[in-house]
Parts: C-alpha cells; sequence; structure tokens
C-alpha cells in the first residue's frame, strides 16, 4: 500500500463511505440507496459525498449509475478493513471483549489508530490470517485471501461441512451462534434441508442437533469437507 492516506488522514465520515462500497459492491458499483441504507444517512448526503470522494480520486462515480472504487479508493478500504479486523481480534483476544461487541469498537477505533500501530498490532498478534468472525485479513500490501465458503443454506443434506465465517451484522444471531458453538472452524452434518421454511438441520460434533431457520443459515457461511 501507498502511504498517501497515512501522511494526508481521511475524515471519519470519508472513510465509512470508502469501506460501504466496499462493502457493499466489493469491485463493482455501489448504489446510492444501498449507501444510504448501509450508514443510514439521508440519499441526498449521499450523493454530495461520492460527488467528493470522486474530486479526492477515491471513487468513479455518475449520477443514477452508482459507485465503484478507483485502485485508489480499494487500497483505502484494504486499509481499513486490515485494521478493523485486527482490532477485533485484539478486543476479543486481549481485552475480553465477546465476539458481539468487537464489531462496533472497532468501528470506533479504526479511524483513531495509524498504520504504524495497525503493523505493530498485527506482529504483537502472531500475523493472523482471519478476525474472530471468520473473515480474511487483507495483508499489509492490500492481498485479500479469496474466499470460497458458501452460505449453508446451499449446503446439501448428508454434507459436513466446517463453518468458516458468520456474518457480523446482527449482535442477537451472534449471540444465539455463539451460544450454541456454532462458531467459525466448527464441523457439522447437514441432516436436513426444508424447502417449505428454508430450515436447515445441522448435527455437531457432539450429536447436537440444531435447526436453523433463514436469517441464520443466510449469515453462517461455510466449506465443504470430506
Amino acid at each position: 500500500m501507498t502511504d498517501s492516506a497515512q501522511a494526508h488522514p481521511l475524515s471519519v465520515s470519508t472513510g465509512d463511505y470508502i469501506k460501504a462500497i466496499w462493502t457493499i459492491a466489493g469491485n463493482g458499483a455501489a448504489s446510492t440507496k444501498d449507501i444510504s441504507g448501509h450508514l443510514s444517512v439521508a440519499p441526498a448526503s449521499v450523493t454530495n459525498m461520492l460527488g467528493r470522494l470522486r474530486t479526492m480520486g477515491f471513487v468513479e462515480y455518475e449520477r443514477y449509475h452508482g459507485a465503484s472504487l478507483t485502485e485508489r479508493g480499494h487500497e483505502e478500504a484494504l486499509r481499513l478493513v486490515r485494521r478493523h479486523r485486527l482490532i477485533e481480534t485484539f478486543l476479543l483476544e486481549h481485552l475480553g471483549y465477546t465476539w458481539e461487541e468487537v464489531h462496533d469498537e472497532a468501528e470506533k477505533l479504526e479511524h483513531a489508530v495509524s498504520d504504524t500501530f495497525t503493523e505493530r498490532l498485527s506482529e504483537f498478534l502472531g500475523h493472523p490470517n482471519h478476525d474472530p468472525h471468520g473473515d480474511p485479513i487483507p495483508t499489509s500490501e492490500g492481498i485479500l485471501t479469496p474466499d470460497d465458503s458458501t452460505p449453508l443454506g446451499e449446503a446439501e443434506a448428508g454434507q459436513r461441512v466446517r463453518i468458516s465465517k458468520v456474518s457480523d451484522e446482527s449482535i442477537p444471531m451472534l449471540d444465539y451462534l455463539g451460544e450454541r458453538g456454532l462458531v467459525p472452524g466448527r464441523v457439522l452434518t447437514v441432516r436436513e434441508i426444508r424447502e417449505i421454511d428454508g430450515v436447515v438441520v445441522v448435527e455437531d460434533s457432539e450429536g447436537e442437533v440444531h435447526h436453523l431457520g433463514g436469517p441464520l443459515v443466510k449469515s453462517v457461511f461455510a466449506q465443504r469437507i470430506g
């Protein structure tokens, strides 16, 4: 990564918009409506900020056609994502936070630390590859490991799968999964896929059976094993 953003720190809101576009669309385009919903801000405010980000060279934007990150914008997004996920890992492993709490706390802290702090934190943690929710942590060079996991709802009955990551957007959902040990690394056997209501019935390695409804199976990602 270059040191341009390090030399000229971005505002909190600017960073939030860049990361929001990356989260919503990756290398594609994010609509004003989607960005508005993701950040809980008025569409008019989104339009104004996208114009500013275009002038700053972070996005390509045309009204009614959405916004996509430029190379510079993508680089900055991955810088923030790396910082966020390392902070989450530190909070969970060393400060006693639960995995339900780390996301919101990291959102606040990611704008307050430098790249130097980020790299020292990575070294302190032993250069982890994934955060507490199973998401890959970009390298200091901005490389993100490809993710080949799929939503649990796309599995087939009889398959053995390993949970690779879970969505961190819902605290109640994280609490539910955490209480049942349905966390990244857990191996499950898919017993039934109910088409009528979308429920997936899984059995864990201890023989415990779990019935997971639609929202859960869309938020739990797994990889097939065996």
